[in-house]
Formats: structure tokens, C-alpha cells, sequence
């Protein structure tokens, strides 16, 4: 179920048809709680159009970190419901190194949750924003850089194993 949602999802924001703006919405999308990457996306976007490298980083970095920051929020606004959970280990870290624990925010599984608690514990929204968009540029940085490394030919050879 969740496969065939997000194969409609990238359908209707195909990269082809409407270009960075597919971009800004899969990151923002991704970076929710919802299961989804970007990468392949930012990665799609970069090998169509190599001369958009740094504004598709640009776009897909504002699209993640404003992504987070909706996690954020909703931790923040969450954080009375389950009062509760307050002596738990991942608060105690959060609490203990702030704001900069959102450089773990681009984490798979565990980055997304990290915002949320993050403003669940009302960590200073400018500092995690800005450490959001660290961690995040640094990925779509890397994973784009070593994506481009990969000869074409895998690439042809992915395209015609998946059929």
C-alpha cells in the first residue's frame, strides 16, 4: 500500500513535467514522517539538467529543512499530550546537546523523529533550523556527488533489469 502511494506521489510530481518545483515538494515530503526519499529525485533533476547542480541542491536543502521544521513544530506543539515520555534517553540526549542534534536530521528512520523531539523539547527553533540545513545540504551533497560517480552504464543496466 504504502509502495503504490508513493508511486503515485512521484507520478504526479514527475520530475520531467514540472521540474524543481517536484523537487521542493518530494524533500519537503520526505522530510516529514511520512516513509519516503528524495534522492532519487534531486538525482533524477541533476542528471536531466547538470547545469541546475546547485540550484536543485539549493531547492531540495529549503524543501528538506522546511520539511523538518514541520516535524519540529509538531513535536512543539505535541509536547503536553505526552509529558509522560519526558524521562526517556532520547530526550535526555536531545536535551543535553540541543540545537546541534539536528545535524542528525537527515538520518533515515531516526532524523525525522529527531526534529520532532526537538521541538517537543522547544530547542530554539532558529539554531535546529540552521543545523537542519547543514545536515541535509551535506547529504544531497554527497549522495548527489557519489551518485554522479556511478558510470552510466549501471545505470542502463538498472533501467533494463527493472523492465
Amino acid at each position: 500500500m504504502i509502495e503504490a502511494a508513493v508511486a503515485w506521489l512521484f507520478s504526479v510530481f514527475a520530475i520531467s513535467k514540472i521540474g524543481l518545483t517536484a523537487v521542493f515538494v518530494i524533500s519537503f515530503v520526505s522530510a516529514t514522517l511520512l516513509p519516503m526519499g528524495s534522492e532519487p529525485a534531486v538525482f533524477a533533476m541533476i542528471k536531466a539538467n547538470p547545469e541546475l547542480f546547485w540550484l536543485t541542491i539549493l531547492v531540495a536543502t529549503v524543501g528538506n529543512t522546511l520539511g523538518g521544521m514541520l516535524n519540529y513544530f509538531i513535536g512543539y506543539e505535541a509536547k503536553q499530550t505526552f509529558a509522560k515520555e519526558r524521562n526517556s534517553r532520547w530526550f535526555g540526549w536531545l536535551e543535553r546537546y540541543g540545537a546541534k542534534t539536528m545535524l542528525l536530521a537527515w538520518l533515515p528512520v531516526i532524523g525525522d523523529p529527531i526534529c520532532a523531539v526537538g521541538g517537543w523539547l522547544k530547542l530554539p527553533a532558529w539554531p535546529c533550523m540552521l543545523y537542519m540545513a547543514i545536515g541535509k545540504f551535506l547529504r544531497y551533497l554527497a549522495m548527489t556527488y557519489l551518485l554522479l560517480k556511478v558510470p552510466e552504464g549501471f545505470w542502463h543496466g538498472i533501467a533494463s533489469w527493472l523492465g
